[in-house]
């Protein structure tokens, strides 16, 4: 018998602002990423190491669905978390489908107005521009995705499958991140990712890995790192997750500085390489939770800086993530656009990714002043009428409807 818990559903949730700090980074850092050989992306994590943005928005996304629904769950509203979560998946369906349709209808107005078809080519637009009609239809089942909204379709399954995940890990947290790393292992192994279009792609970014990272998240949101905690920031831990990020910070050198590459032994590059993204390669996962070891002891959750005026724009996008993912695509195209067609100066470089954050923050302050304006609720009751009108009834009624005498 499921015993429910009303406390569950009113007790209030205290917003983590440092999860809203790292996703605004992470926002930043993928509208630089999406601006091909801007000097500025020299800023992002991928260019120092393995992990990248989408790692943060992966391991965030699924550590707050298992710090606020995990309790729901617990207390017996499994209903209620999943009607929530499904709903938030229909929104970020929408917002994908919207973003399509303008995204797409914003290269191909750039390829006529400027006769250029390499955007088009660049950013797998062109054959949705050949055929409309077919890939209106891939793109509704998210089998057709242009370049930079691939990972929206990724959000969208996992949240969809969030309800069904936290339920597990609720009741058997371990079993259940076994089986998520089993599934993982599993995936690689045999290939499996879901289809996309044209025939014989898949999903740039395969869920049946990158479940793996939501799932370890969702399983520290319920609270069960606590437990570990002790071995997790101890000495060895922190010295080892030291020594991984440094040693990816050689190993990334060496993509850019040719003669380091000397002094990698051949064998370890048989051993790291390919290092997938697709896959949610180890090298990567592991990365990422170095990087989390570390960045958790320095930035507590009520680190005083988190309240600083200097990290307020940051925060505000980062609590505004999904609209300003989808700006961000827009002004990503917009500078990409500017530096292809005008010049590629050093200085263009760099006024165009500061105008595109700028406009970021901008609109996320917009979102948050419009977040505070009250809502007006009209409460509207249902009156049931009654099945057969009675002659008093219908004296009533007449009587109403005629004019007063005098």
């Amino acid at each position: 018998m499921i015993i429910r818990d009303q406390s569950a559903l009113l007790a209030p949730v205290e917003r983590d602002l440092r999860l809203d700090l790292f996703r605004g980074i992470g926002l930043w850092m993928i509208f630089l990423d999406h601006i091909p050989h801007d000097v500025v992306a020299w800023l992002t994590l991928r260019n120092y190491g393995f992990s990248d943005a989408a790692e943060f928005f992966v391991f965030i996304s699924g550590y707050l669905v298992g710090w606020i629904y995990g309790p729901i769950v617990a207390g017996g509203w499994f209903l209620a978390a999943l009607k929530r979560l499904w709903r938030r998946a229909a929104e970020m369906y929408v917002a994908h489908i919207m973003l399509f349709l303008l995204f797409t209808a914003q290269i191909a107005r750039t390829v006529r107005r400027f006769d250029n078809p390499m955007y088009a080519d660049e950013f797998n637009v062109h054959n949705f521009l050949d055929h409309p009609d077919i890939l209106i239809g891939q793109a509704l089942s998210l089998r057709y995705k242009p370049v930079n909204l691939d990972v929206l379709p990724l959000y969208i399954t996992l949240v969809f499958a969030s309800p069904f995940i936290v339920w597990c890990l609720v009741r058997r947290p371990n079993l259940t991140l076994a089986a998520s790393v089993v599934l993982h292992a599993l995936s690689r192994w045999f290939d499996w990712n879901l289809a996309s279009y044209p025939p014989g792609t898949t999903w740039y970014f395969n869920p049946f890995c990158w479940q793996l990272m939501f799932v370890f998240a969702a399983w520290c949101g319920i609270g069960q790192v606590e437990k570990v905690a002790k071995w997790v920031w101890s000495r060895t831990v922190m010295g080892l997750a030291a020594a991984w990020i440094a040693f990816a910070l050689l190993i990334v050198m060496t993509w850019h500085i040719h003669a380091l590459e000397a002094m990698v032994p051949k064998w370890m590059i048989k051993a790291i390489y390919p290092i997938d993204k697709t896959d949610l390669d180890m090298l990567r996962f592991t990365h990422f939770l170095a990087l989390a070891i570390w960045v958790t002891y320095f930035v507590p959750r009520h680190w005083k800086a988190l309240h600083l005026k200097w990290l307020r724009p940051v925060i505000l996008c980062g609590q505004h993530s999904l609209p300003i993912f989808c700006l961000g695509v827009f002004l990503s195209f917009s500078a990409h656009w500017i530096l292809t067609q005008y010049t590629k100066g050093v200085w263009e470089q760099l006024v165009v990714s500061f105008v595109g954050i700028m406009i970021q923050i901008g609109a996320a302050w917009l979102l948050d002043r419009a977040r505070k304006v009250p809502e007006l609720f009209v409460k509207v009751t249902e009156v049931e009428e009654p099945d057969e009108v009675t002659p008093n009834s219908a004296t009533a009624a007449t009587a109403a409807m005629a004019p007063a005498s005098r």
